[in-house]
């Protein structure tokens, strides 16, 4: 065997067994396979597992048969109530005819710019047609139910299909947030001056009652006191005038003791009277004065 002979056998050995590992393909259980001979679509394997194909004149697409993510950027709503809202909002979606999907959309990276903007439409559409007030309440999972018929109808000749569409948020835009907030500032300080008001005039009224209440009760004590004292008073005058009647002498004896404890009190106090004066009575004669 000549040299050149064994060249020509070694290349076409090598070809046959490239030809041979380009017979085959894998398809994994997450994927779907198209098969193109010539760019044309041939067959769609569905089935996981070896497979083979005519080497050269065919090639393999393969297409991911899980949920995908479509994340729209976030858009400016003008709500039916001309209120302005920055929707976030995502989808999910899957490929359910790989030869439609490839004819229409190509690829996955393709299928994203496809299908961003008609999300964003029919977010647009959708909640363009309520008030913002309808984003708040219990009819939002409606709403999103309903961006995922629109997107559905958009894209029925994709070969695929949205299995969900979720609004992350919804919110003012900064501006109007801005002016929100002042004016709930505004109005709690209002709500505020009012309860400080009100509750200014109930301590002033508390107050005033309390101040009537002190004056009835220190009037009621006084006029009390002064009925005990008199009452005191007239009995110390009964008493009195009751030693008085029993002896006259005594009693103007010990009168005459407290007028001299009252008049000089111990200390340097000095008293200068007539030696004959009725204060002295007592200094010299006893009680009867003799």
């Amino acid at each position: 065997m000549s040299r050149a002979l064994a060249v020509v056998l070694g290349l076409f050995a090598i070809i046959v067994v490239i030809a041979l590992f380009s017979s085959f393909y894998f398809v994994n259980q997450t994927e779907e396979a198209l098969v193109l001979q010539f760019g044309a679509p041939q067959a769609v394997v569905t089935d996981p597992g070896l497979h083979f194909k005519t080497p050269l004149t065919q090639s393999v697409v393969f297409f991911d048969k899980r949920v995908l993510l479509l994340d729209a950027p976030t858009e400016e709503v003008i709500a039916s109530d001309k209120k302005r809202m920055m929707v976030d909002a995502f989808a999910r979606w899957r490929i359910t005819d790989p030869l439609r999907f490839y004819q229409s959309l190509i690829d996955h990276d393709t299928a994203l710019m496809r299908l961003t903007p008609i999300l964003s439409s029919s977010v647009r559409r959708v909640l363009g047609s309520q008030t913002f007030a309808a984003m708040l309440s219990g009819r939002r999972a409606q709403l999103m139910i309903d961006i995922k018929n629109a997107m559905n109808q958009d894209t029925a000749g994709f070969g695929i299909k949205v299995v969900d569409v979720r609004i992350r948020h919804a919110d003012l835009p900064q501006a109007n947030s801005l002016a929100i907030y002042q004016r709930m500032q505004k109005e709690r300080e209002r709500e505020a001056a009012e309860y400080r008001a009100e509750g200014d005039e109930t301590a002033q009224r508390i107050r005033a009652r309390a101040a009537r209440e002190v004056t009835v009760l220190t009037a009621e004590a006084t006029r009390e006191s002064e009925i005990l004292r008199g009452e005191g008073d007239a009995e110390k005058t009964r008493i009195l005038g009751e030693a008085y009647g029993q002896d006259a002498d005594f009693f103007g004896f010990y009168r005459s003791m407290q007028a001299y404890q009252d008049a000089m009190p111990a200390g340097s106090t000095t008293v200068v009277l007539s030696p004959n004066s009725d204060f002295f009575k007592y200094f010299g004669h006893g009680p009867g004065g003799k």
